[in-house]
């Protein structure tokens, strides 16, 4: 009885763990030289020509950070959203 009574909360915990870690979602995407961070999976516009990398993803030196909030990609110094 007490080995089910300390199973039955740890599968429940792990779980809310797992279904946590899928739905957390970070990547960097990328413009050209031109990246920032997002927490959203987004589908990016063809036209965009935007490249999404996991989050872990190491820059080159050559790369300049844009943050932004919201859906939306860098072009050139602006910001497109829809």
């Amino acid at each position: 009885m007490s080995l089910s009574k300390t199973l039955l909360p740890a599968a429940v915990g792990a779980s809310a763990l797992a279904l946590t870690a899928v739905n957390a979602s970070a990547a960097v995407v990328c413009s050209g030289n031109v990246c920032w961070h997002t927490h959203e999976a987004y589908e990016y516009p063809p036209a965009a020509g935007v490249i999404v990398h996991e989050d872990g993803w190491a820059a080159g030196p050559s790369i300049t950070w844009r943050e932004h909030e919201g859906r939306g990609y860098w072009r050139d110094d602006r910001w497109n959203s829809w």
